[in-house]
This record gives structure tokens, C-alpha cells and sequence, in this order.
């Protein structure tokens, strides 16, 4: 399968999940894109003001890899230990999908050619879907940093925007990548250390709290969204057969009878697309901003980490200099080391707590918005259900 954006699909992935208020002076998109097998290679389209570019607007081909190495740059910078690195995008996986379609085509011997039909295009919508939400979420990451006063002037993020060259030399090769890797062990090692340390202001250790919640309640609610729209999806199917099975039936029959099984079959024909446009709007609206949310409440929580990892070394520069004074040995430089841990202690929670309160306001404005839409389009699939059957039963009555 392959798959590239037409009009309409540029105008529907714009339709973000989360908020964003983009400064004029720097508008990026992803106007195409295009899926080879497990290769989406997207085109990054910006228009800005700014002087650090060269050109007022152009145009960029990305991969995957490439958002991956922008993001890993941002989280390695020091000097952003105390922001909300925005998310990276998730791997592009269009496994699910072709698994479907794999299926189908053994399973194509045991359906009519209009069951086979149908379901065919219900796969390949559904395809296109997942290809839609990831051209969106790798869209809503560069429009994040975008938005950021700080991030927005990254250098590195201005090399992914205007160089016009693959970037394929500055992706991590495999000692990075397992540098990496060391690296999170390391991590994993210091929390068990650093959980023992006391917070020292209550605003963090009120988020932390309320963090460390919220993440367990959206990730159940995501698994709760997904299962949902999973129903849906496979209500849509069992209309298709349900429709086949009514105009097979019909086929046979050379009574009165036909009439109505073939008002039947067309009825179930139509619910199955109101049914399939309710599972593509509960995706998008509501378990697409639940798995974004998940994301983002986790990189709030490395923001935390990272600011508890200087809390710690504050502390060791503390016990540092007291034994250096009971030694009256290498004072000035303990000294100095322990200025250093605490102006880099008070400069992250300094930013974190700015970056934790704008989160808050994003969080609400993104989910009331989101949630408010979903409702309107819930409403809107229910009374078209409610036509259809009303329709339904007139003609039938009728005859």
C-alpha cells in the first residue's frame, strides 16, 4: 500500500488534537506526504518572518528518523532541563491495517464479491486513517516547538526546517544509540536514588502528585477509548454482512417480500457508514488526544526528574563542602561547586514551574475543545441514525 495527501486529507490533518497558539512569525506545516511499505517521508512546509532564515518560506523532505533525532537533541540540551520537551512522535505503524487486508484476502473465498467489496474499502479507509493521524502528530510536534518562545530558536530546529540535504548524518549512529541507552539505565538508577530525597517546595510536590495520578487515570481512559472505538468499527463490519446477507436474500425472493429486504439491506448499508464515520471522529477527537496526553504528561514528568536530579546533586554539593571545611581543604572550589548546583536547581524549578502552569491551561483548553466537538458530532451521527430508521419505517409502512 501506498498513500500520498490529496486537498481535502491536508485540510482534515490540520485538525489537531491539541492547542496550539502559533506565533505568525513562524508557521509550519505538512502540506504531503507520502508511504512506502514502512516509510512515510513528509514534506515540512514553513513560512516565516524571522531573520535567522534564509528564505521567507520553503520547503523540506523528512523522515520518521528525523523528528526522533530533533527531539532527542532538545532533551540532551541542558539548557532545556527545566521545559516540557514536546512529545516525540510515535513510529509510523500501519501493521494493524495491513494484517486486515491480509486476512481478507484469505478469508475472500467465503464472502460475496459486494461483502468482499465493502469490507476492502472499509480496510482501506482505516488505512488511510492511520495515515492521516500520523502525518497529524509528527505535524503538531514541530508546531509545538513553533509555538515555544524558547524552543523556537533552536538551532537544531532550525537546521530540520531549512536544510534542504537529508539529514540522514546527523541521526545517531550506533554508539550514540547505545550511549543512549546506557543513559536511561542510568536514569532508572538515579530515581531509585533521588525518590528518597524530600521536596523542598510544595508546588512540585503537589504536581508530582497529581502527575504521577493523572498518567494512571488517562492511560485506563485510553485503553477504555480504544476499545470503544474498536466496537464501532466492528459494528460497521457486521452491517456489511448483515447488508449481504439481506440482498442475497432478496435475490432468491420473487414475492412482495423482496421489496422490503431490499429497503433492509440498503438501510444497514447506510448505518454502516454513519457508524463508520463515528468510530473515525471518537479516534480522532477523543483516543487520539488521550494517547497525545499520555505523552505529554510523560514529559512533564522528566522535567520533574531532571529537576530532582539537581535537587540531589545540590545536596551532595552541600555535604561536599561541609567535609571540605572539617578538612579546611579545597574549600573555594567546594564552594564554588555548590553556587553552581544551586543556581542550576533554582533555574529549573525557576522554568518548571512556568512550563508546568502553561501545561495546565493547554491541557484544559485541548481537552474542552476536543470533547465539546466530539459531543456536536455524536449528536449530528445520532440523528442521522434516527432518519434512517424513521425513513426505514415510513417506506416500509408505506407499502
Amino acid at each position: 500500500m501506498t498513500s500520498a495527501l490529496d486537498e481535502s486529507d491536508k485540510e482534515k490533518t490540520r485538525s489537531v488534537s491539541v492547542d496550539l497558539n502559533n506565533d505568525a512569525s513562524l508557521l509550519i506545516d505538512i502540506p504531503d506526504a507520502l508511504c512506502e511499505r514502512d516509510k512515510v517521508k513528509f514534506t515540512v512546509h514553513t513560512k516565516t518572518t524571522l531573520s535567522a532564515f534564509q528564505k521567507p518560506e520553503f520547503s523540506v523532505p523528512r523522515q520518521h528518523e528525523d523528528f526522533i533525532w530533533l527531539h532527542d537533541t532538545l532533551v540532551e540540551t541542558e539548557d532545556y532541563a527545566g521545559l516540557i520537551i514536546p512529545p516525540a512522535p510515535p513510529k509510523p505503524d500501519f501493521e494493524s491495517p495491513r494484517e486486515k487486508m491480509h486476512k481478507l484476502g484469505e478469508g475472500e473465498a467465503t464472502m460475496t464479491k459486494e461483502e468482499y467489496n465493502k469490507m476492502k474499502q472499509e480496510l482501506e479507509a482505516e488505512y488511510l486513517a492511520v495515515f492521516k493521524k500520523t502525518v497529524q502528530v509528527h505535524e503538531i510536534f514541530l508546531q509545538r516547538l513553533s509555538s515555544h518562545a524558547i524552543l523556537s530558536k533552536d538551532r537544531n530546529f532550525q537546521i530540520f526546517l531549512e536544510y534542504d540535504q537529508d539529514l540522514s548524518v546527523r541521526r545517531k549512529n550506533a554508539k550514540e544509540m547505545f550511549g543512549g541507552f546506557f543513559k536511561n539505565m542510568v536514569k532508572t538508577a538515579d530515581e531509585v536514588i533521588i525518590s528518597g530525597i524530600k521536596e523542598v517546595d510544595d508546588f512540585f510536590e503537589q504536581e508530582k502528585t497529581f502527575l504521577l495520578d493523572y498518567y494512571s487515570k488517562i492511560k485506563d481512559s485510553t485503553a477504555k477509548a480504544e476499545k470503544m472505538t474498536r466496537s464501532h468499527k466492528n459494528v460497521a463490519d457486521d452491517y456489511i454482512h448483515i447488508s449481504a446477507t439481506l440482498n442475497t436474500l432478496s435475490a432468491d425472493d420473487s414475492t412482495a417480500l423482496k421489496k422490503h429486504l431490499d429497503k433492509l439491506s440498503d438501510l444497514f448499508e447506510k448505518l454502516r457508514k454513519v457508524e463508520g464515520r463515528v468510530a473515525s471522529d471518537q479516534e480522532l477527537k477523543l483516543t487520539e488526544l488521550l494517547r497525545y496526553y499520555m505523552r505529554d504528561i510523560q514529559a512533564a514528568k522528566d522535567l520533574l526528574y531532571r529537576r530532582a536530579r539537581a535537587l540531589a546533586d545540590y545536596e551532595h554539593s552541600n555535604k561536599a563542602l561541609d567535609k571540605a571545611r572539617l578538612k579546611s581543604k579545597d574549600v573555594p572550589q567546594a564552594e564554588e561547586h555548590q553556587q553552581q548546583c544551586l543556581q542550576k536547581f533554582d533555574k529549573l524549578s525557576e522554568s518548571g514551574k512556568r512550563e508546568l502552569t502553561s501545561f495546565k491551561g493547554r491541557r484544559v483548553v485541548a481537552f474542552r475543545k476536543n470533547l465539546i466537538e466530539m459531543a456536536e458530532l455524536e449528536i449530528k451521527h445520532a440523528k442521522n441514525n434516527v432518519t434512517l430508521l424513521q425513513g426505514c419505517i415510513d417506506l416500509l409502512k408505506s407499502n
